[in-house]
């Protein structure tokens, strides 16, 4: 059983090598904190996390093989939810904050963030809580702001498009279909289709319109 003494065991989950090194030769500058492996892709994220049983996972959502640190971060916290997945990234758009909260994130930094942040955030997500980076902070409480401005609608993430797209959807037309109406290509409509499941945290299409029905989306 780990004690207050104890270091926090880290696995770093990163497809860039140098970065992968770099992230890696700070954390072990660190006090109170252990690298105990790292990964590049996000099946051996999962196979290196289930072996080395980390307190945190630093995680990347862009990973090598086209694999992804949302995928990674759903399969390694319904395996273990004791684990708490810390996303270090470039990306900071609102769809890939969102997703990796729903895929059970606990904290989620931009790569810019200073060491001393890191740090704090490797402790906070040891503890059990939930920690943004300050850039993130604030478009999560831009996106809060804009969501009561919405006056309480369904899915007030979504935009606009995207409401289109998901009404259609709801209304069970398959995506040529929803093509020809919206005047887009197929391929467009299957990247919206799989942006909202992402947004939404649907796990496929069927649940995606249930969900969709269940908040009135697509009942006239």
């Amino acid at each position: 059983m780990s004690t207050a003494s104890d270091p926090i065991r880290v696995v770093v989950v990163d497809d860039h090598p140098l970065f992968r090194i770099g992230i890696i030769s700070l954390l072990e500058t660190l006090d109170g904190v252990q690298v105990v492996g790292s990964a590049e892709t996000a099946d051996e994220a999962v196979g290196v996390v289930l072996a080395a049983s980390p307190a945190v996972v630093l995680m990347d959502l862009d990973l090598a093989a086209g694999s992804s640190g949302i995928d990674a971060t759903r399969r390694i916290t319904r395996e273990r939810p004791d684990i708490g997945v810390l996303v270090l990234t470039m990306l900071g758009d609102d769809e890939s904050l969102f997703a990796a909260v729903r895929s059970g994130a606990r904290g989620y930094l931009l790569k810019t963030a200073a060491p001393d942040e890191v740090q704090r955030a490797i402790h906070a997500v040891a503890a059990g809580d939930m920690l943004l980076g300050a850039d993130v902070a604030r478009r999560a409480l831009s996106y809060l702001t804009d969501a009561k401005r919405a006056g309480g609608r369904p899915f007030p993430e979504l935009t606009e498009r995207e409401r289109e797209v998901l009404d259609l959807v709801a209304r069970g037309q398959d995506n040529p279909t929803i093509a020809r109406t919206l005047v887009l290509t197929n391929k467009t409509v299957r990247n919206y289709v799989y942006g909202i499941a992402t947004k939404l945290g649907a796990p496929d299409r069927s649940a995606l319109i249930v969900m969709a029905r269940e908040a009135g989306v697509g009942v006239d």
